[in-house]
């Protein structure tokens, strides 16, 4: 069976240090301090230690080969997205990246597909830099939960995705930039709790905005199994109804009717909260992801599905009929 990972990330191996180049900011590069491994930098104070897992093609390969896994759908580290550059440096960056990605696939077609980044900051650089991800084979962009602590239903941002509707490219939205963070760095929370917060942060807005009333071609996926949202739904649901002065201004349609009309990925570490989200969503809208190579990540990549005892179909369907569908590919290019 074909197995797809379409929530992986991937670096460069050699950058240029941003941060000298731009003259501010706290833009990351790498220090290779040591074989197989290196500094991520934030400006010049350490960030993390990664390793080669993270830019060496050939060694995530063999990785993924354990798993029985074939391909790997690749985009930047969140981090990396720097909406709060200068837009002309942040589109340089998004270049540098994406270019990168680009020429990843054209050596591994059959093992990688790329999704690029994008200045979210400045809407026209957005928008041109989507039209030449088009051009050099790129199936999406990564975006934010949030550009700057605004909101993806702000106007400004509404016409970036008209453009990846009209472009039919696929958009993969990754929590970042965690709201609380100062208030709750203690046991990881910004990881355990914002993230799944940000999550439904950004579906929310993308529903009650009516981006998807008016975009309804727009394929989005909503990363960590759509994070906080599908478990609250109830809570929003009864919002909307209870509350419409506050929640139903702009659009008036009940959330619950947007459920499956967007993707999740499978990342919930718990087989019954998986199934749940398979009665919520439906086989269809459910991608194999793992947030490799990271360690909160599922890096066994989808072994707790095979052991649920689950019907092939939906198996076959999250593993890989999901993420063709979502990206709008054809299986055959990657058997």
């Amino acid at each position: 069976m074909l197995k797809i990972d379409m929530h992986t990330h991937i670096i460069p191996e050699n950058m240029p240090n941003w941060t000298d180049k731009f003259g501010y900011g706290d833009f990351i590069y790498l220090q290779h301090h040591k074989p197989g491994f290196a500094k991520m930098m934030k400006g010049n104070q350490f960030f993390r230690e990664i390793e080669a897992n993270c830019w060496d093609p050939e060694l995530r390969i063999n990785e993924y080969a354990q798993f029985n896994t074939q391909v790997q759908v690749v985009c930047t580290i969140p981090v990396m997205f720097s909406y709060w550059a200068q837009p002309d440096d942040c589109l340089a960056l998004s270049e540098f990246l994406n270019d990168d990605i680009a020429q990843l696939v054209e050596k591994y077609p059959k093992n990688y597909i790329g999704l690029g980044t994008i200045p979210m900051q400045d809407t026209d650089l957005a928008i041109q830099e989507l039209e030449r991800c088009k051009k050099i084979g790129i199936k999406g962009i990564q975006i934010g939960s949030n550009i700057n602590d605004e909101n993806l239903s702000e106007d400004r941002f509404f016409p970036i995705f008209e453009a990846c509707q009209e472009l039919d490219l696929a958009v993969m939205v990754h929590p970042w930039n965690m709201m609380g963070f100062k208030n709750m760095t203690k046991y990881w929370l910004p990881w355990l709790v914002g993230m799944p917060a940000e999550t439904s942060r950004a579906v929310c807005s993308m529903i009650f905005s009516g981006i998807f009333e008016r975009l309804p071609n727009l394929r989005v996926n909503f990363v960590h199994a759509g994070g906080a949202f599908l478990p609250t739904i109830g809570r929003v649901e009864h919002g909307f109804n209870c509350r419409p002065d506050l929640v139903a201004v702009d659009n008036q349609v009940n959330p619950r009717e947007y459920l499956s009309k967007f993707w999740v990925d499978c990342i919930t570490h718990d087989p019954k909260m998986l199934q749940y989200v398979l009665d919520l969503q439906g086989s269809k809208r459910v991608t194999l992801g793992s947030d490799y190579p990271f360690p909160l990540g599922d890096l066994e990549i989808g072994k707790f599905i095979e052991e649920m005892n689950l019907p092939e179909s939906t198996v076959e369907d999250i593993f890989c009929n999901s993420t063709l569908e979502w990206l709008k590919l054809n299986k055959e290019d990657y058997l």
